[in-house]
């Protein structure tokens, strides 16, 4: 291992918590083609049991580091041509442990157009500005007499160019600006101020028509919000030291540098160039460093909240494979339906008209009524777009009329949330030619109830709409985060190879879009696998791609029982020493975990599979092919309680949690109006992360604090009662039903009809200026 890699080793292990042999070893196994979700499942012994979490940042700050290596190693060349390289700036170029103090080194030495100062210097005006700084006693303008030339006119001139030579230097010196940064980083301001003639256009940002805060401490939805209104040019944003305060202490530090000590003629001139270095250049550097870092963190922490919350939506409970009827509302277009078998494949589609203007409700419970019996549907998803309340109504009053004694569909509201990207997507277009596109989404809604993760996948992940300003960030770096998420959610509940759409398999480890649409036509043209043997036979699939997808795809019904359960077959041998252990047949053994007792793990390890695969498979024998995602429980919201105008304040409801983020989380009471329970409503102690407390789909019980129907904005809380001020009885409980199990979670988007997150945004800014976050 070369002293580079070593290095990096060694810093990645202290970011991580873990030991520099653990990054090597995984470094090794990434560099050879392995995939993270496949590192940490099935290469345990190697890395030492390092999570997906630690693998993930482990992966990210390679890639980094490596850059910086690849950088430091350009400068010292760069420098090494140009004769310059001395063992002092050798050793400072290798200390550099970040890009911005690499580059602040090789200022001074990188190519540059012409500059002022090499004009200066051309001018023969260098030796005047060494001469200011060796007399201090003596007046500049006296010195400067002794440098007029034919190029320089007159000592204002003369004085100016050295000026200009000093100005550079300074702006180039490593040890100066690395202090002013770490000064501009405890003490800057960021301050917004409206642009006149502005104030109308920009409403929706009057919060930061004057604002002014620390830039250390801003939350990144606030820099977000103001960065936003920046660039459609609503404010101007500043980024600069308190002027009475820390301004001169800025400009003190650039007279440090320059040795500035006493009164005499000199050093009052250099005390006016280091004020001018100040204003002119450094300030304006300073503004554009932090403004960067500011973006970027800001970017980082809104990819994470998105990531987060995409997460916790894809690994929702799925309801199962159960019939389903998908029910996209809609008023004057109709309400789309279609009919899903329990393997999601399309058996009917319909377009009701139950509202405004045909108002054809017989017809509609009809349609309904004979597709229920013709499918026997067991589930009823209902999108949570315009008309969804009414469209559950129709529905429960569909249900009532069936006959005594006949099984019931329960009816469920599902997120809508990127059903119409989907249905206008290519993919959609192929896997149903011949359907209209509003009827795709009702498709899309009925398999989304049966199983979100392989719905979803389907569509962007930006699509989905639970991020924070999404469309502000880094398109590149929140693409990346996205497709981990997705590819770690998929690997950790696994895939049924026979029933897989491409689209889902293309996200299982080692497997890629051209390879899942291999499998998928060798499959539609052999039949289905009888094993995961058979993926050999796959156009594409060669021994890499089999070591690295075939743990994660299932197999039920197969030839080989440990097909069915995440057992790499690489560890077959191992499973099946365990079975014979015991006794006893393979299938009177997966699933009985009474049959696996007893047995000492250490005794199945051999020179291959260590004690952390030996754990795994007894762990699989005893449950195979578990499902990581929890029970499928949803809320059931109230009933007359459809609208933003039928709420009170004191009223107890349930709801979904759709998204969360630094501020608080947003949860989805049934009145087409995401509320908003700010973060320090969400426990009755202080919470600093709402990821403590809630996550994208959980079902809680919220208390209505504020409505404000003009604008929109619905103030919950999840605190008890009384420490609003309220004693229980004073509560309204709604009229509803039961929690029962039938609802995964729901989100909005901005283009969706819900107005999820956006209404309550501004709410939840103006509380974060007031200190409550």
């Amino acid at each position: 291992m070369t002293q580079t890699a070593e290095r990096i080793a060694r810093i990645i292990a202290t970011e991580i918590n873990a030991r520099p042999d653990q990054v090597s070893a995984t470094v090794q196994l990434l560099d050879g083609g392995a995939t993270v979700p496949f590192v940490a499942r099935y290469r345990k012994e190697a890395t030492g049991g390092l999570d997906d979490t630690q693998l993930r940042t482990l992966a990210d700050r390679l890639g980094y580091l490596r850059e910086l290596e690849a950088r430091r190693a350009v400068i010292l060349g760069s420098i090494k041509e140009q004769g310059k390289l001395t063992e002092a700036l050798e050793r400072s170029i290798a200390g550099a442990d970040t890009k911005a103090a690499l580059e602040d080194i090789y200022l001074p030495f990188k190519p540059k157009r012409r500059t002022k100062a090499m004009i200066a210097r051309e001018n023969g005006l260098e030796p005047l500005l060494r001469a200011i700084l060796e007399d201090r006693a003596a007046r500049p303008e006296d010195l400067a007499a002794g440098y007029l030339s034919e190029a320089v006119a007159d000592a204002k001139a003369a004085l100016e160019g050295a000026r200009d030579i000093l100005v550079e230097e300074l702006s180039e010196n490593a040890d100066l600006l690395g202090r002013l940064r770490s000064f501009m980083q405890e003490t800057a301001l960021i301050t917004a101020r409206v642009q006149p003639g502005k104030e109308e256009a920009g409403v929706k940002f009057s919060d930061y028509f004057d604002h002014r805060e620390k830039w250390a401490s801003i939350p990144s939805h606030r820099a977000l919000a103001i960065l936003r209104a920046a660039k459609e040019e609503i404010v101007t944003v500043d980024i600069a030291p308190d002027p009475e305060t820390d301004a001169p202490r800025a400009i003190a530090m650039i007279e440090a540098a320059i040795g500035i000590a006493g009164n005499a003629p000199g050093d009052q001139w250099l005390r006016e160039v280091a004020g001018w270095t100040w204003r002119v250049k450094l300030s304006l550097t300073m503004y554009v460093d932090l403004m960067g870092t500011l973006r970027k963190r800001a970017h980082e922490e809104a990819i994470t909240v998105f990531a987060r919350n995409l997460r916790d939506l894809l690994l929702a409970a799925p309801a199962g494979p159960r019939p389903t009827l998908g029910l996209d509302p809609g008023i004057r277009t109709g309400v789309k339906a279609a009919v899903v078998d329990a393997t999601g494949k399309l058996l009917e589609t319909a377009t009701l008209y139950p509202f405004q203007p045909r108002m054809d409700v017989a017809g509609a419970q009809a349609v309904i009524t004979a597709m229920i019996a013709r499918h026997g549907v067991e589930l009823i998803a209902i999108g949570n777009g315009t008309a969804s309340r009414e469209t559950e109504r129709l529905v429960a009053d569909t249900l009532k009329q069936l006959p005594k004694g006949s099984a019931r569909p329960a009816s469920v509201i599902v997120s809508e949330a990127g059903a119409s990207v989907y249905s206008a997507s290519e993919l959609a277009a192929e896997e149903f030619p011949d359907l209209d596109v509003s009827l795709r989404g009702a498709v899309s809604i009925a398999r989304r109830l049966q199983d979100p993760l392989a719905e979803l996948v389907k569509i962007t992940p930006q699509s989905i709409g639970v991020g924070q300003y999404q469309h502000d960030v880094d398109q590149r770096r929140l693409t990346q985060a996205l497709d981990a998420v997705v590819e770690d959610a998929v690997n950790a509940v696994g895939v049924d190879l026979n029933m897989a759409s491409a689209p889902l398999l293309a996200r299982v480890a080692g497997v890629g879009p051209s390879l899942a649409q291999s499998i998928v036509a060798h499959r539609d043209a052999q039949g289905r696998f009888e094993s995961r043997k058979a993926l050999l036979k796959v156009s594409g699939m060669g021994p890499k791609a089999f070591e690295q997808c075939a743990g994660f795809l299932r197999l039920r019904d197969g030839s080989e029982p440990l097909d069915a359960t995440s057992v790499h077959p690489e560890a077959y041998d191992v499973a099946r020493r365990i079975v014979q252990a015991c006794g006893r047949d393979i299938r009177a053994i997966m699933g009985a975990p009474e049959a696996l007792r007893g047995l000492n793990a250490a005794d199945f390890v051999d020179d291959r599979f260590g004690l952390p695969t030996v754990r795994d498979i007894l762990g699989e024998l005893e449950k195979p092919g578990r499902d990581p995602r929890p029970d499928f429980v949803t809320a059931r919201f109230a009933e007359g309680i459809d609208d933003i105008k039928d709420l009170r304040p004191g009223m107890s409801l349930e709801g979904t949690v759709t998204n969360v983020a630094a501020f608080g989380a947003f949860v989805d009471i049934g009145v087409h109006q995401d509320g908003l329970v700010h973060v320090s409503q969400l426990a009755d102690r202080f919470v600093k992360d709402p990821h403590e407390v809630v996550k994208a789909g959980d079902v809680v019980r919220v208390r209505v604090v504020e409505v404000d129907v003009a604008r929109k904005r619905i103030g919950l809380s999840m605190r008890k009662a009384k420490s609003e001020g309220q004693t229980p009885s004073q509560e309204k409980k709604p009229t509803g039903r039961r929690p029962h199990k039938s609802q995964p979670p729901k989100t909005s988007t901005k283009s969706e009809p819900r107005e999820s997150a956006q209404g309550a945004l501004g709410e939840a800014l103006r509380n974060a200026m007031r200190g409550k976050t």
